[in-house]
This record gives structure tokens, sequence and C-alpha cells, in this order.
């Protein structure tokens, strides 16, 4: 074999060993797509967070400037009255989430004790 042959032979197994490198293994395309596919992910959650942070903030403007927001937020969140009122609570049968009502529970026959 004459020395063009063998060069040609190594920089042919140079550029295989190359393209291998290209695609499979730490850096390759694949790992790069993978990579940026996490990032899109992290990043919406990001914009999520960052949008939840934003309205928390609102929140807590409105809570500091505004009485009748903080009176809103204890009626809403903590169930919370004013004096001499009369709390009144209407659950729809057609809510899922209602807990049952007398008569949705069967009877049971009390348990004889001997």
């Amino acid at each position: 074999m004459n020395m063009t042959r063998i060069l040609f032979v190594l920089l042919g197994l140079l550029a295989v060993g190359l393209f291998v490198r290209l695609w499979v293994g730490s850096g390759s395309y694949p790992d790069i797509w993978q990579l940026q596919e996490r990032i899109a992910a992290q990043q919406v959650r990001n914009d999520e967070q960052a949008e939840q942070k934003r309205r928390l903030d609102v929140d807590v403007g409105n809570l500091s400037k505004d009485v009748n927001a903080v009176e809103a937020n204890a009626r809403s969140e903590l169930g919370m009255v004013k004096k001499d009122e009369t709390f009144y609570q209407v659950i729809l049968q057609s809510d899922p989430k209602a807990p049952p009502t007398v008569q949705d529970v069967p009877a049971k026959a009390p348990a004889h004790v001997e």
C-alpha cells in the first residue's frame, strides 16, 4: 500500500469516528435536542411561577392598601363572618365534591349487644 492510500483510510476512519461521536454520547445531537426540550419545559414552569408571583404581589398590594380586600379575603379564604351575621352554606345535589346528606346515607340497623 502506498502512503496516499493509508492516509485516505486513516482520514476515512477519523471521519467515521467523528460522525459516530456526533450522533452518540455526550454532546451529540440527540443529547442537545433532549437538553433543549428540558430547557423549554423549565421555561414554561418559570413563566407559570412568575405569573403566580405577580398575582401574589398584586394580592399583597391590595391587602396592604384596601380594608375591603382584607375583608373579602377573610370571608372567601378563611370563612369568617361579621358579628351578628349568619352563615348559610348551600350544597347543590349536582356538586360531586359535596359531602353526603342525611338522605344519601343508607340507614343501618342498630347492632344488638348481649
